[in-house]
């Protein structure tokens, strides 16, 4: 295994520790499809557990650090200059409907930029993490981005409500964590997507770029209303190409 910082050290411990609720929720979930009430009060209920469990691990060991969650919203501590962001579960949708493609989120940003990101999937034991100028793993592997050069050959991904005009061989999985994380493994050869929230992203910005991939300027002060453009170096020109109103 390649040397890992403290910090991910503890995003990790984190993640794997809150995943284990997210399993037995989800396990318990098929019996709430059937049920007339429905999943949704059950599914913001793990969501809460989970970002509760997430946010304690994190803060037993940095106390000072700020929190960005997408439950609880914004924590201000002492340290402003470090902030974890967190989506405890990216692809909620699919959790309720007990389907099996959703992922832990946790990121780093230190003085404005995101340093360490983190994306667990638990239902496949799959954890995608980077470090700023330490390169992309995934379960202790390193990745690297796509190495296609033709776009006929590539698949990418996006997802939301959004109307966007392309010409590409696309998937809608509705994970942007995940989306983002298989860009950097090589899963997809792109991704594009409008109107994303800083904590289904920064994770994912941070495994592209340091799996030698490309992403566009994203302002971090902003947490809502985010695009993002992201593919291997050699295929972003080609995709922006193909997308005629981005």
């Amino acid at each position: 295994m390649n040397s890992i910082s403290a910090n991910l050290n503890i995003m990790i411990k984190a993640a794997e520790k809150a995943s284990k609720i997210l399993i037995r929720d989800f396990g318990e979930l098929e019996k709430l499809q059937v049920s007339i009430k429905g999943p949704s009060d059950f599914v913001t209920n793990s969501d809460k557990k989970t970002e509760k469990i997430i946010i304690e691990e994190l803060t037993k060991s940095r106390k000072n650090y700020s929190i960005i969650s997408e439950e609880i919203g914004e924590i201000k501590n002492l340290d402003k200059d470090n902030v974890w962001i967190i989506d405890p579960i990216d692809g909620t949708t699919n959790f309720m409907h007990g389907i099996p493609h959703f992922a832990i989120s946790i990121a780093l940003k230190s003085n404005g930029e995101i340093i360490t990101g983190l994306i667990f999937d638990p239902i496949k034991n799959e954890i995608f993490y980077a470090e700023k100028d330490n390169g992309a793993y995934f379960n202790n592997q390193r990745i690297r981005v796509s190495k296609k050069r033709s776009i006929k050959e590539c698949l990418f991904a996006t997802g939301g409500k959004e109307e966007i005009d392309y010409k590409l061989n696309t998937r809608k999985t509705g994970s942007a964590a995940l989306d983002l994380a298989y860009v950097g493994a090589g899963r997809y050869d792109g991704y594009f997507q409008k109107k994303l929230n800083i904590w289904d992203i920064a994770a994912g910005i941070i495994i592209v770029k340091e799996a030698g991939g490309r992403i566009n300027d994203i302002d971090y002060s902003t947490y809502k209303n985010i695009n993002v453009l992201a593919s291997s170096t050699s295929m972003y020109e080609n995709m922006l190409k193909n997308l005629n109103n981005f």
